[in-house]
């Protein structure tokens, strides 16, 4: 049935997918030219900021491509509401979820690595830079999608034990 808690924890992991497209990710500030890079989940820019912390104009670091992790958002944003949808067959909610469940580890490991190696790189600093609330967002979906997956094999360990009974 679609009103059961799993469909509210399948909703908000698409949901969290859907702020990650628009919520920076990382950002990190060159010591020497006080440049700061921004990690969105479609690109890595560079701004020069005022004293607000306000972007004024763009930097002098060519932009780089991140499409791999607005991509895969996405994958895991249609995957989760697919999932829903497959109410009828908690068989095929249990592979869906487990199919989330690698998507949404590539993507933790893609925007780890684009955080890590390909915006320190860019960035002259002694520090790595900063986590925003947009990296964050695939740990809540992997912990969404876990709950969701323990509820959907609960329904089925109680169907199958109703058949046991007949």
């Amino acid at each position: 049935m679609i009103q059961r808690i799993q469909t509210v924890f399948l909703a908000l992991l698409a949901i969290a997918m859907v702020c990650m497209l628009f919520l920076p990710l990382w950002s990190g500030t060159d010591a020497t030219s006080g440049e700061t890079v921004v990690l969105t989940a479609w690109n890595l820019k560079s701004y020069f900021l005022d004293a607000a912390g306000d972007p004024t104009s763009a930097g002098s670091i060519p932009p780089q491509g991140a499409f791999a992790i607005g991509m895969l958002a996405i994958a895991a944003a249609v995957v989760a509401v697919y999932e829903i949808f497959q109410f009828k067959s908690r068989l095929n909610q249990m592979k869906m979820g487990l199919l989330n469940t690698l998507v949404l580890a590539a993507l933790l490991g893609t925007t780890f690595y684009y955080a890590t190696y390909v915006g320190a790189e860019m960035v002259n600093s002694p520090e790595n830079g900063d986590y925003q609330a947009g990296f964050f967002m695939p740990v809540l979906g992997l912990l969404l999608n876990a709950l969701a997956n323990r509820f959907i094999r609960r329904d089925e360990n109680l169907v199958r034990s109703v058949d046991r009974l007949r």
